[in-house]
């Protein structure tokens, strides 16, 4: 059955659970499914040998071509039943994963049971009035919060009830007036031992300095510099630097710098009022941009400590605001009328200077090529080296100029070449010596950087657009420059960019360039219909309009430093990133997976390097290696 038709069968299934990504159908009401899909479901339960009595419920996704079988043993007796075990089952590649929750202490759990079943089914009444009697306690107001068993009846304490022998829900005695969390909290929130000892800069830090801003032609206030570890360390490599914090450096001098480093500050602040007064403080005191980062969990994280507020509170008494990706976005981006550039988990950058971010956006989306290795090919090639009389004797000066045409896809400008004053004293002008080093290496190379450079422009203008970035009245020079060269007006650069964005919403194109792709590279995993996955080191020779699906996803993501594949969902509007522990192994292991959901605008994480076996990379050869 290819996916298409299995598509159409799930969305003509009219019983079980209806959720937006998947259906869910018991076992008693698999004869109301449509005739198709229930004989497929049978038949792959016996293909892979999972035996009738080890599951009674079926999940079928509906954007992914998987369904699962999974079990909850007690779904009759239990009120709210536990998953035991289920099967997940990939039907493009066929395979199946397994996973026990036998042993954990916060399995999912099952609510509403009636609509999983059929109307006939004997105890669908009262499965209903257990549905009943929780929406009348407000159980079911924030659907978010109720997947697991601790949330569950972490809720239901907090509604002043419990669960009684028989599932059903009874009022607690001799409660106080209020039941919130807040009020469960003794003494004072001890603030101040969040901060942490570190021997490396932080992360926000790291990614600064990946993007040149910590080579020291920029000063650095450090808003909430905890410790010090971070100024200690720009300060030893002669920064710039001064940092201040309400708890450990209260003396410290808080000036206006180039940048300001907010970095897990918020977070700690268990005011609301006084969390958005600190990020508009600190806003104030950047010049150019401020980077500014937070803990970023999901509900697994969250459940494992007592609420407090629109936080937690954490076994050390300190206070904990867990973001969602998304939601703090939102959150910087409301608070400061401001747009938030995601450069990694829970760290944004937001530029005062906007030339300065158009220049980091363009920067972002310009991918450094190896030119050098093809000039000297070129002369390795046509001869020993260059005969040009008039360049005999400045081989290595011409090399380097011709090595920035080609990094940019045109001629320099004074200012973009180091050693103008150089090249102009020997050739006169810049485009006479590009006139010299045309003659000599030919056009075949340079069309291939123009056609590379515009690629990025197109990359850097359709994703301006997706993030709905306002026109910049100013531009950059060099862009001013890159407009003029390859477009013929700044309106014609958005347009080309607006139909190249549009045109990636529709999954048969985004189907024809993973094609395109694995046969361009030939290596990486192609499953069609489904994915293509390649390693990020092959981002540049993809198409551009794979690179914009893309940077969509990494728009809403950040960086991809820590990261080695990137997977391009055909169907379904995700791009997933993984990350292994060591790529040069000959077998790495899976740490983190980031899937963003473009259509949702949302991110998932998953984190395998603590409670999960980091799943092995066995056929890491197809993403190095050329298929023969």
């Amino acid at each position: 059955m290819e996916y298409i038709a299995y598509k159409k069968l799930v969305a003509a299934i009219a019983v079980g659970k209806q959720l937006p990504d998947a259906v869910y159908v018991h076992e008693s009401a698999i004869d109301l499914l449509p005739g198709e899909i229930a004989r497929l479901t049978l038949r792959i339960g016996a293909a892979l040998k999972i035996d009738k009595g080890e599951w009674n419920i079926i999940k079928f996704y509906k954007r992914d071509y998987k369904l699962a079988l999974l079990s909850y043993p007690d779904f009759d007796d239990d009120s709210y039943p536990a998953l035991n075990t289920s099967f997940t089952v990939d039907l493009q590649k066929l395979s199946v994963r397994k996973a026990n929750y036998t042993k954990s202490d916060n399995p999912p759990i099952l609510h509403r049971k009636e609509t999983f079943v059929s109307p006939t089914y004997p105890l669908h009444e009262h499965f209903k009035s257990l549905t009943t009697e929780g929406v009348a306690i407000g159980l079911y107001d924030n659907v978010r919060a109720i997947g697991f068993k601790k949330n569950w009846l972490r809720l239901i304490a907090q509604k002043g009830f419990s669960l009684n022998e028989d599932g059903r829900l009874l009022p607690l005695v001799d409660l106080p007036q209020d039941h919130s969390p807040s009020n469960n909290i003794t003494g004072k929130i001890e603030r101040h031992r969040t901060a942490i000892d570190r021997s490396h800069l932080s992360q926000p830090m790291q990614v600064l300095a990946r993007h040149g801003y910590l080579d020291g032609d920029w000063s650095v206030l450090d808003y909430g510099c905890g410790k010090g570890d971070d100024l200690r360390e720009l300060e030893a490599h002669g920064i710039d630097a001064s940092g201040w914090d309400p708890a450990h450096n209260p003396e410290g001098i808080l000036i206006n710098s180039d940048i300001v480093n907010l970095g897990f500050v918020l977070n700690v602040i268990e005011e609301r009022s006084e969390r958005d007064e600190t990020l508009r403080r600190a806003w104030e005191y950047a010049d150019t941009l401020m980077v500014v980062s937070v803990m970023v969990a999901g509900e697994s994280t969250i459940s494992q400590f007592q609420e407090y507020k629109d936080g937690v509170i954490t076994s050390r008494n300190t206070f904990q605001r867990y973001y969602s990706q998304g939601e703090f976005r939102y959150y910087v981006e409301s608070t400061l009328k401001e747009n938030a550039i995601a450069v990694g988990q829970g760290v944004f950058i937001i530029f005062k200077d906007k030339l300065e971010e158009q220049n980091f956006l363009a920067e972002r989306q310009h991918i450094k090529r190896d030119w050098r290795q093809k000039t000297q090919r070129q002369i390795t090639e046509r001869q020993p080296a260059l005969k040009k009389d008039l360049i005999e004797k400045h081989n290595e000066l011409f090399i380097d100029f011709w090595n920035t045409c080609l990094e940019i896809g045109r001629i320099p400008a004074n200012s973009e070449f180091e050693y103008s004053d150089q090249i102009r004293r020997v050739a006169s002008s810049h485009n006479k010596a590009y006139e010299l080093l045309v003659d000599h290496f030919g056009e075949e190379l340079m069309f291939e950087a123009e056609d590379k450079r515009k690629q990025d422009l197109q990359v850097y203008f359709a994703l301006g657009l997706f993030e709905k970035r306002k026109t910049q009245a100013q531009v950059p020079d060099g862009l001013k420059r890159d407009i003029k060269a390859f477009y013929p007006s700044y309106n014609a650069a958005l347009e080309s960019a607006s139909e190249a964005l549009f045109s990636v919403g529709d999954p048969a194109i985004i189907q024809d360039l993973c094609e395109e792709a694995y046969a361009t590279l030939q290596c990486g995993e192609m499953i069609s219909g489904h994915s293509y996955t390649f390693h990020k080191d092959r981002l540049d020779e993809v198409p551009s309009l794979l690179r914009i699906y893309i940077g969509c996803a990494t728009q809403l993501y950040g960086d991809l430093t820590d990261i080695q594949l990137i997977k391009a969902h055909i169907r379904s509007g995700k791009v997933s990133f993984m990350g292994y522990d060591d790529w040069n192994k000959a077998i790495p292991c899976l740490t983190e997976r980031i899937k963003v959901k473009m259509r949702e605008q949302d991110i998932d994480f998953f984190d395998y390097s603590e409670k999960f076996e980091p799943p092995p990379l066995f056929n890491k050869s197809r993403f190095v290696t050329v298929h023969v």
